[in-house]
């Protein structure tokens, strides 16, 4: 389940405040989610987490919840 403050961050980034966002929600499903936006949210979701994606990593994720599972497995490293 993704995280208030994740939701926040990606939402923030996109300038969208009452746009619902899910676990399988993907980026083309959200308005304005493109492919320069894209690197923007993953810039906004490492700053607001303090973790650091590898490319491939991020690449993998097929949805919302993905990357949010990413986000929790980087910060249990921690």
């Amino acid at each position: 389940m993704i995280s208030e403050k994740f939701k926040k961050t990606i939402l923030n980034e996109l300038n969208l405040y009452d746009f619902d966002i899910q676990d399988d929600t993907t980026a083309d499903q959200v308005p304005g989610w493109d492919s320069l936006n894209h690197i923007n949210v993953i810039l906004a979701v490492e700053k607001a987490f303090d973790v650091h994606f590898k490319g491939i990593e991020v690449l993998k994720c097929k949805n919302i919840g993905e990357l949010q599972k990413l986000v929790n497995t980087k910060l249990d490293q921690k």
